[in-house]
């Protein structure tokens, strides 16, 4: 599969899904494919992102890491510290991670993070969305931001990384980039923000920003 783009599987897969009004399915189809090598998961980097890598330290307590893919930010989190949970909408992705890391510490499990487990609700003192909420239609930001920060347990953080574009700016979708507003969205449900870093690098624009509830 050498020589070919790295984003065109995702791109058909999401479109074709997007057309069938299934805003998720295409995840599935995407890491089951790349299970059998007739797709590349264009994120698939194998090591964590370098924005989290970057900020982490040690630490205690529960984490839950939304979108967890194939599992490489998981196992960053955990090694921090955390007992970390770690879930993914599909189950060929959470399959893949936990063949992986045999014997991992990480909790590797199916779920929807626009319908999810109501026993995480603010449940967890450190929760990491990175690039999850802009893999989703525009439509359902607002619900996903929602739902990352009600993960967020008394005394805890959210630590959000994430592609940026201004207000009403070009997509070339998918993914559909957060906006500064999008962002200042995960202050609600009570959290507060805390560092918001907007990085750029030429054309290149990321956001990296925390969120903590008060104990």
């Amino acid at each position: 599969m050498s020589g070919r783009d790295p984003d065109a599987d995702a791109v058909r897969l999401a479109g074709e899904s997007l057309a069938a009004g299934d805003p998720t399915g295409w995840f599935e189809r995407l890491y089951a494919e790349s299970a059998t090598g007739d797709a590349i998961v264009p994120w698939d980097s194998r090591t964590p992102h370098a924005l989290l890598a970057e900020w982490g330290s040690p630490g205690s307590g529960r984490a839950l890491v939304v979108g967890a893919g194939l599992g490489d930010d998981a196992e960053h989190v955990a090694g921090l510290g955390y007992e970390t949970v770690a879930f993914d909408v599909s189950e060929s992705a959470v399959r893949l991670a936990r063949d992986r890391f045999p014997g991992s510490r990480v909790s590797y499990q199916v779920a929807d993070l626009l319908d999810p487990p109501g026993a995480w609700r603010r449940a967890f003192d450190l929760v990491v969305e990175i690039m999850t909420v802009q893999s989703l239609p525009e439509p359902l930001h607002a619900r996903a931001i929602a739902g990352v920060a009600g993960f967020v347990r008394p005394g805890g953080t959210l630590l959000v990384i994430a592609s940026g574009r201004e207000e009403g700016g070009p997509v070339f979708a998918p993914p559909w980039p957060l906006t500064p507003s999008e962002i200042e969205a995960f202050a609600g449900d009570g959290l507060e923000a805390g560092e918001i870093e907007d990085l750029r690098d030429g054309e290149r624009h990321r956001w990296r920003a925390t969120f903590h509830r008060p104990a």
